[in-house]
């Protein structure tokens, strides 16, 4: 056997070896020869349905980054990318169970996620703060002393609005909401002078409303911000490194910049809405030096 039929035979002996050593999700994916991203239909604007009921927004790009970085590994231009609409109650027992490989949204990474599923590089933080009517001249929590303030009811942010009101002893009068939608209606009526929420579903209501620039978000927050982290299957060492590489690429790079604008900064499909939401220091920061920790204290810019 002449010398180059030997090192083409050594060499195809080792690619399928290494493709024998594939386990977990990349194994998964190269004998199915597809991916799946599980998605929600009103997460704006990281995952929602288009006018044409396409799931788009800043955490699908971001997967899709990804899935290039898996067909690149597995040699493989042609992997089929399928999508599920996924909800907060079942999106991790989904992933748990195999069904999504990858979850493109909002979700916030935190200890207790960690112990069912694992992250890859944060690509949002998010704090509570709350919004209120420019007129009112609302800016800080102090200035919320005395006032009717709303959040849903069961959610973490009025928690946090309850345990700040104790602390300092603000006398605020709180008001559950049903939900998000009855809890800016509160606001928009002047029944409730301010509503603590996540800052950028803030954004987003703000946005939505009938006249948007009646409106402020506060730039003191409720908490620290909590990073968002696009999910995946844990006990996957291979799939999460792969993950972790191309979003650290990613957020190394100037696309990142272009996306963040796209989806926070641009008029968005399908209603051409402006979220206006700059980029902050903190996630500037997390993007310069990638990480999947749920700890909120790593990404403070000291």
């Amino acid at each position: 056997m002449r010398l180059p039929t030997i090192i083409l035979a050594v060499t195809c002996l080792a690619g399928a070896a290494s493709a024998e050593d594939l386990s977990g999700t990349l194994q998964k994916v190269k004998e199915t020869k597809k991916i799946t991203l599980g998605y929600q239909e009103a997460s704006v604007p990281f995952s929602y349905l288009d006018g044409n009921q396409k799931p788009i927004g800043f955490a699908m790009d971001i997967c899709l980054k990804i899935v290039d970085a898996v067909k690149k590994q597995l040699g493989m231009p042609d992997i089929a990318v399928d999508t599920l609409a996924v909800t907060s109650s079942n999106r991790i027992p989904l992933m748990v169970n195999g069904t999504l490989d990858l979850h493109c949204s909002a979700t916030t990474n935190n200890a207790d996620r960690q112990k069912q599923v694992a992250f890859t590089n944060t690509h949002f933080l998010s704090a509570t703060r709350f919004a209120a009517k420019k007129a009112a001249k609302i800016n800080t929590i102090d200035d919320l002393k005395g006032k009717a303030v709303t959040a849903v009811a069961g959610s973490v942010n009025l928690n946090q609005l309850a345990k700040v009101n104790t602390e300092r002893n603000l006398g605020i009068r709180i008001m559950p909401a049903v939900d998000q939608a009855e809890a800016f209606l509160l606001l928009e009526t002047d029944r409730a002078q301010a509503y603590a929420l996540d800052d950028v579903q803030l954004a987003v209501a703000i946005a939505r409303s009938k006249e948007p620039a009646l409106f402020m978000i506060s730039e003191e927050t409720f908490s620290k911000a909590e990073p968002f982290g696009i999910m995946l299957r844990r006990e996957d060492a291979p799939f999460k490194a792969l993950a972790d590489r191309a979003t650290a690429e990613l957020y190394a790079g100037p696309e990142i910049e272009v996306l963040y604008r796209k989806w926070l900064e641009s008029p968005t499909p399908p209603n051409g809405l402006n979220y206006n939401v700059p980029m902050s220091a903190a996630l500037r920061n997390a993007f310069k030096k990638p990480s999947s920790s749920f700890d909120p204290d790593v990404y403070v810019v000291n």
